[in-house]
């Protein structure tokens, strides 16, 4: 069964490269287009979408997967059940969008006042932004849908297809100093708008309208769905205040550093194309039916394979942090120290990721509250500590500590009411073997000074080398057979 989970997580790991990379054409290209403060609305206004995102979808994506597993096992009318599901939960996510979009338009000004001088200047900057949140939001169960599906190839060409046009957008706006005209960061959002609804139209093609909304039924997701609402919302948080608290606690210059620090976590991209493409694949596996037996021993593997890649994804990206740090303009460049600290938090975020798919699976959705309120009770304390001292220094360490936080709480519930048999031994082991050889990096790189770069380089790839024949020997992995495989296969 994990092959299926790992052809799928191919599947969608390939796109979601392709996808992102052409995404992460518009770094280089703001971070040079744009000054310091300038990025920062980017960052801020791009910071705030997920929220939003979270709460207009009220956990509907997951229940959506639970609820086409569970008119599976229950047999009868399954293609009219799945119908009726995706129109209730398509009908009252796509209409608390259109709610948001209302509000926002009638009170923008206000809004604008509270997030600030940049945005009093333009505040139709909000409304743009809402309409790519109305799309975003109304989207999401039919994506949901091609998922549950296996379309991935369909899922694939439709996120493909927007991203490239976006981008396109981009370059052509910036051909035309359209970014140099009084509106400038608003046209980030025109094109993305652009892009969005292309790809929404086509979406909706694909998908169609079937099956008529039913009000008992939206009942029942409710209930599995509203925990997930507010853990989700607390996650979501613990992800967008590190921007919010450097806008609001930095003395001076706050949009020039979080235009910093925004740009440098978006370096970080491979790692989170992986946990994107992770994610997109285990959510509905895991929450297909299984045996419960079989779902631990799945589950368990799935996690060490994914510290597995995640910590040679984390070598090969804090080794040569310099090198990538020339995906952004020279501005932005002062933070890339930061970058091990935040490739970490993203590790973290996948692990809590996969101690999460039990209780889903389980209807037992409150227990999200529980680990992103622990999250976010420590992100709060630490933000008003570190950040007004170390900028967004503090901001970076401030998202590592509740990330951890998340994964340490969850591994006590799952201890706790759902023992699964995760070889933490091994995946310590390898998690402390990747830091040791970072460190020893990071010492070696002093001792030679900024005079031997090549010297190095050699060195850390030595390291990085070495790192991957130690998880092949240790994990026993023939290299050979994989090969043959792959080929019959072709």
């Amino acid at each position: 069964m994990l092959e299926k989970l790992a052809k799928q997580t191919a599947i969608y790991g390939v796109s979601t490269i392709l996808v992102r990379f052409l995404s992460y054409l518009l770094t280089p290209f703001y971070t040079r287009v744009f000054g310091q403060e300038a990025y920062g609305i980017v960052t801020d206004v791009y910071a705030l979408i997920p929220l939003a995102l979270t709460l207009l979808t009220m956990g509907m994506e997951s229940s959506y997967f639970r609820f086409a597993a569970k008119a599976e096992a229950e047999g009868g009318d399954v293609v009219q059940a799945k119908r009726k599901l995706f129109a209730t939960t398509w009908g009252i996510t796509t209409l608390a969008a259109l709610a948001f979009v209302c509000l926002v338009a009638l009170l923008r000004d206000t809004l604008a006042g509270w997030m600030g001088e940049s945005y009093l200047l333009h505040p139709e900057y909000l409304l743009w932004v809402a309409l790519i949140i109305f799309i975003d939001v109304s989207s999401a169960i039919p994506f949901a849908r091609l998922r549950e599906e296996r379309r991935s190839m369909t899922f694939v060409g439709l996120k493909l297809l927007g991203v490239v046009v976006n981008v396109a957008l981009a370059f052509l706006f910036g051909a035309l100093g359209l970014f140099a005209t009084d509106f400038g960061v608003g046209w980030v959002f025109v094109a993305n708008l652009a892009a969005s609804l292309i790809s929404y139209l086509l979406l909706m093609g694909k998908v169609g309208l079937h099956g008529s909304f039913d009000g008992a039924l939206l009942k029942r997701i409710l209930v599995y769905s509203l925990p997930l609402l507010v853990g989700g919302l607390a996650g979501t948080a613990n992800e967008f205040l590190d921007r919010q608290l450097i806008k609001y606690l930095v003395p001076e210059g706050a949009m020039a550093e979080l235009g910093i620090y925004g740009a440098i976590t978006k370096i970080a991209v491979v790692m989170m194309l992986f946990y994107q493409m992770y994610r997109l694949a285990a959510e509905p596996f895991f929450l297909s039916n299984f045996k419960k037996e079989e779902f631990k021993e799945m589950n368990a593997a799935a996690l060490k394979y994914y510290m597995m890649a995640s910590m040679v994804i984390f070598l090969g990206i804090a080794l040569f942090r310099d090198l990538f740090a020339l995906i952004v303009g020279r501005d932005f460049r002062e933070g890339i120290h930061i970058l091990p600290v935040v490739l970490m938090s993203n590790v973290l975020a996948g692990v809590w990721l996969n101690l999460s798919f039990w209780y889903k699976r389980e209807e037992r959705t409150s227990l999200a509250i529980v680990v992103t309120g622990a999250g976010l009770l420590v992100t709060l304390p630490a933000g008003f500590l570190l950040i007004p001292a170390l900028g967004y220094y503090g901001a970076a360490w401030m998202r590592l500590m509740s990330e951890l936080t998340m994964v340490l709480v969850s591994l006590l519930i799952t201890r706790r009411y759902y023992p699964t048999p995760y070889p933490w031994g091994r995946i310590l082991e390898y998690v402390a073997v990747a830091l040791l050889l970072f460190v020893g990096a990071e010492y070696a790189a002093d001792s030679f000074g900024g005079e031997c770069r090549v010297a190095v380089y050699g060195i850390n790839l030595l390291l990085f080398g070495g790192y991957l024949c130690y998880l092949i020997k240790r994990e026993k992995i023939d290299l050979k057979a994989m090969a043959r495989a792959i080929v019959k296969r072709k």
